[in-house]
């Protein structure tokens, strides 16, 4: 396996009058009150974690969701045998897709789910209604919570802060929580939705950043069930800041989405072994999980 170090994932900041440092965001999250979670560098850390990279695949989500599983059902046999147990991260894209969390209503779906648009799966993770497509990068950490911490509310908040700092970091874009909703916000644009299960204290699901995926089926939903927000993307704040600040130099970033997605993808996965404390080793045949995969 090929470790993933600090060297080869490399920081992409959109103009040099953007640059920041980790101890500058450090300040900001001290004065924007945000949750404090360790800046620390990957040499630091200790405990593995397998990286599956297909961020530039169209995975079906019924394949991966059986991977996933495959996964966890791995993961409990490992630890009931008392072996190494190291967490996974999954990073892909799904073809257009909408699903359900095991509770949400189809009351958010804005059509006849018998003549949809696109599939509806319904899961077992949490929250309600959303879309997935090509264009928006999605991560499933498969997480033994009993190597961080056995905390949901943590959990949940350690994810929102791996894409706060993303978006900060990389793209200059100010995001922050919203007090009684999972996800990240910019104003009134969420970004990034958030729904996990958990089983045995393992972690699976996860989150969806919207990157450069096309917007309009999310108005065939309620997202999330939340009817008085928007939906936004990284391309299309990007681009209203071009607009609006007359700004050329900006011109083939927002118009290039493979380089959004791969900025993206390079930055996702540093501060997620940052947030993490994780050493993330990188599975060179990915596709052998995918033989393995059971139907959900």
């Amino acid at each position: 396996m090929a470790v993933v170090t600090h060297d080869s994932v490399i920081m992409y900041p959109i103009h040099s009058r953007w640059r920041c440092n980790r101890d500058s965001y450090a300040r900001r999250l001290n004065t924007l009150n945000r949750v404090s979670l360790s800046l620390t560098n990957q040499s630091k850390c200790s405990k593995r974690c397998e990286y599956i990279d297909l961020h530039n695949v169209l995975v079906p989500y019924g394949e991966a969701w059986a991977l996933q599983k495959a996964i966890v059902k791995e993961k409990k046999a490992l630890i009931e045998r008392n072996e190494e147990c190291p967490d996974t991260l999954i990073m892909l894209q799904h073809p257009p897709v909408y699903t359900l969390g095991t509770g949400s209503s189809e009351e958010f779906l804005n059509f006849n789910v018998k003549d949809s648009p696109y599939d509806v799966i319904r899961t077992e993770r949490g929250g309600e209604v959303t879309y997935h497509g090509p264009g928006q990068l999605v991560m499933y950490p498969i997480i033994n919570l009993r190597n961080h911490n056995m905390d949901l509310h943590w959990y949940l908040r350690a994810l929102e802060e791996v894409v706060i700092r993303v978006l900060f970091l990389t793209f200059s874009i100010e995001a922050s929580r919203l007090q009684g909703f999972t996800g990240v916000w910019v104003g009134n644009q969420k970004l990034s939705a958030i729904g996990i299960r958990v089983s045995q204290w393992i972690a699976y699901h996860g989150l969806a950043l919207n990157v450069s995926v096309d917007l309009t089926p999310f108005q065939q939903i309620v997202p999330c069930g939340i009817r008085d927000r928007k939906v936004g993307s990284i391309k299309q704040l990007l681009g209203e800041f071009q607009a609006s600040h007359n700004d050329s130099s900006m011109d083939q970033l927002s118009a290039d989405d493979i380089l959004l997605i791969d900025m993206a993808q390079k930055s996702l996965i540093q501060e997620f072994s940052e947030v993490f404390q994780l050493k993330l080793e990188l599975v060179s045949q990915p596709a052998s999980y995918l033989l393995k995969k059971e139907n959900p």
